[in-house]
């Protein structure tokens, strides 16, 4: 295959799964409630939402390893732990909400059918392509990806050159921030932990035999799905922005995106949109639970037995969780990302700065500290927060939920300049 058209299907591939459920209905929301200041809201997702998640691809560069390398320098146990958490999460609340948003968007509006119907066809469908793992970048790659793109594109081109009227003021206290915080939502920085494996794995099926081969295909590929990534969530959080007076007010997320395909790709808007629901969901659907089979394969001694087995109840978790409402699986999941973000943030930074600065006394301490220090903001969801008032105030940042971010730099200068002056 000609190189630069495998590094674009691959870029394609690595696009389409980042690029699902929550990444679709996010960034229009975002932008009705940011008004004018829709371009600092687009600095704080983009954050969250590219640059973290291409980190996460160049570490893979890096490491061409799992998912358990990313934090073995803390200890064998902590990665063991971290791994099975990540999966879990994965396959029990990322994976099944493209199920429930597949529904409530491109299935409920057209045929009076049962959500559990539609989660069961559909990780029928998500189990298939996962045993089928080594077409997994040609078929996402070629075929489901540029549809996305397309469509998506000429929304946001209707919007950008046609849209007439008043901008709303923007209802958002904290733009940079609350642009950060809803960037979490997306769940791509656990994606970015999770599928790049997929797509190491994958590179192995191919001719790329050495490691720098596959190194440098894996980082152009990050350049041109991050490229896409911003483009996307930069448009349509700007169209949401430049028709945020067409929508009804308090509309719900999924209201917002479909207003805005209806508005731009007028009475066949929502068929366009139910296509664009439906590849998007499946394709990142499709990514988690072949990561998820990937990792548990490994440990198993490369069993496909194990592959097969973990598939099937990574497909049979999506289908009862799937039959949810999306509103009730992203309130569950706002715990579980406070918990476990930062803790991912930090891990792909530590693996993507040179080695002399990651020592495993740095992995440790980074660690230690961001989890400790986001306990305030794990708690913050599930106890009143008012119960949380003095150890907030006491905290940088931690009114903003990122009382982690000040702490973990700071452990991580000391610990180095400690290492330095101890070696001279």
């Amino acid at each position: 295959m000609n190189k630069t058209k495998e590094i674009w299907i691959a870029g394609f591939a690595l696009f389409s799964l980042f690029f699902g459920a929550g990444n679709l209905i996010l960034p229009p929301s975002l932008g009705a409630k940011s008004g004018l200041d829709w371009w600092i809201v687009v600095l704080g997702f983009v954050l969250t939402g590219v640059t973290i998640p291409i980190l996460a691809i160049f570490a893979h560069a890096k490491l061409q390893g799992t998912l358990y390398d990313f934090g073995k320098k803390v200890s064998p146990v902590f990665s063991t732990i971290f791994c099975f958490l990540i999966y879990i999460i994965a396959v029990a609340i990322p994976s099944p909400r493209t199920a429930a948003v597949t529904h409530e968007i491109a299935i409920q509006p057209f045929f009076d059918s049962s959500p559990i119907l539609t989660s069961i066809i559909y990780f029928l469908l998500v189990f298939i392509f996962a045993v089928n793992r080594s077409k997994i970048i040609s078929l996402i790659g070629k075929f489901l990806t540029p549809i996305i793109v397309i469509i998506l594109l000429l929304i946001i081109a209707i919007v950008t050159f046609t849209a007439q009227g008043t901008v709303n003021p923007s209802t958002l206290k904290k733009p940079f921030v609350d642009g950060i915080l809803e960037g979490y939502q997306t769940f791509d920085a656990i994606a970015g932990v999770v599928v790049g494996a997929v797509i190491i794995i994958s590179l192995n099926y191919s001719s790329h035999t050495t490691f720098d081969a596959k190194r440098k295909l894996i980082r152009q590929a990050g350049f041109i799905a991050g490229t896409g990534l911003l483009l996307i969530y930069g448009g349509l959080i700007l169209s949401g922005s430049l028709l945020s007076s067409t929508f009804v007010e308090n509309a719900s997320r999924t209201e917002i995106l479909t207003s805005l395909s209806t508005q731009t790709l007028g009475t066949l808007g929502a068929t366009f949109l139910s296509v664009l629901v439906a590849l998007a969901c499946f394709t990142t659907a499709v990514g988690i639970v072949t990561g998820t089979a990937d990792y548990i394969k490994g440990i198993c001694n490369d069993s496909k037995k194990a592959y097969i087995l973990t598939a099937a109840i990574a497909s049979i978790i999506g289908v009862f969780v799937g039959s949810y409402q999306v509103d009730f699986i992203i309130t569950i999941a706002v715990p579980a990302l406070m918990f476990l973000y930062p803790i991912t943030i930090m891990l792909i930074i530590l693996n993507i700065v040179p080695d002399k600065y990651a020592s495993k006394l740095v992995f440790r301490g980074v660690i230690l500290v961001t989890f400790i220090f986001s306990i305030p903001d794990f708690l913050g969801f599930i106890i009143p927060r008012e119960n949380l008032t003095g150890i907030v105030n006491v905290i940088p940042l931690a009114k903003h939920s990122l009382g982690w971010v000040l702490p973990a730099i700071l452990v991580f200068g000391l610990l180095n300049l400690k290492k330095k002056v101890l070696t001279k």
